[in-house]
């Protein structure tokens, strides 16, 4: 009996978790990921002193595309647009180090760091080039391959990414969306992490990183000329719009995309947009 209730009110507070998430505006929920499709190949790569997770899909597919998720979170974020772009290109995803199963080293982390493990896992897979997709911190280190090894990236498309710290904005993020996502990244951290407990470390090397980085310098933007699209949520909670715009007037040729209705998890909150905007930059033939 007593576990009937038990499963009584368990159910109760999943419906109005469920129930408060549906009248909330789309930009402030965080929807489920759907699952990742069955990969073609994965493992973990010994690089930089760490090991990294990483996984393919469609080996066969054209023009490969390399995604990069944010900080705190992994490449199971992506499921939603892995399994739209797999139809038609190859995927490569890759758990940042210390994020997800990849191990973390005792090096600090700089976006240097995490651009200079993309660069070993490309080697690794034999890949000479790829287009690149950067989510938030990915989308930095994305910014960084594109100015620093251009005979290595064919494309970038950036979503909630910055260059600098002026991006920020001043107004504290909505604190119950905040308190969902950390005891989300937690959880996840703990079911994939091959150190479960470690999540207080991963959030101080972070914070770290976060206190200095990035620092691009604008003239640095200005060396990228492959095609770039530069994405932003309409109600991103973090980076300022003008910001953004910033970045694509900096980069010749960049193109600026407000993705409506969505804020810094974009990716979640309306795939069908998200991948819209990610096949446009994709078609683009300069």
């Amino acid at each position: 009996m007593k576990r009937y209730f038990l499963l009584l009110i368990i159910a109760f507070l999943f419906m109005n978790k469920a129930n408060s998430q549906d009248t909330l505006p789309r930009w402030k929920t965080l929807p489920a990921v759907e699952p990742m499709p069955k990969s073609d190949n994965s493992g973990m790569a010994a690089i930089n002193g760490a090991l990294l997770y990483y996984a393919v899909f469609n080996n066969n597919g054209k023009d490969p595309v390399l995604l990069l998720h944010g900080g705190f979170t992994n490449s199971d974020d992506w499921g939603d647009e892995v399994i739209r772009l797999c139809k038609t290109h190859k995927v490569i995803v890759t758990d940042t180090r210390g994020h997800g199963r990849s191990s973390m080293s005792a090096q600090p982390f700089t976006y240097n760091l995490f651009a200079s493990d993309v660069l070993a896992l490309l080697d690794t897979l034999h890949i000479q080039k790829v287009a690149i997709i950067g989510w938030s911190d990915g989308g930095v280190s994305g910014l960084l391959l594109a100015i620093h090894h251009p005979e290595r990236i064919s494309r970038l498309f950036t979503f909630g990414a910055n260059y600098n710290q002026s991006a920020y904005k001043t107004e504290p993020p909505d604190s119950t969306m905040s308190a969902h996502f950390m005891a989300k990244v937690q959880a996840d951290y703990k079911r994939l992490s091959p150190t479960p407990d470690s999540f207080p470390k991963l959030r101080k090397a972070l914070g770290k990183l976060y206190s200095a980085e990035p620092d691009i310098p604008p003239a640095d933007l200005k060396k990228i000329h492959c095609p770039v699209t530069i994405a932003l949520g309409e109600y991103d909670q973090f980076i300022k719009r003008e910001h953004a715009e910033e970045m694509a007037q900096l980069i010749p040729g960049a193109k600026l995309v407000v993705i409506k209705g969505v804020s810094h998890g974009g990716p979640l909150q309306d795939p069908d947009l998200f991948h819209e905007a990610v096949m446009q930059w994709l078609s683009n033939k300069e």
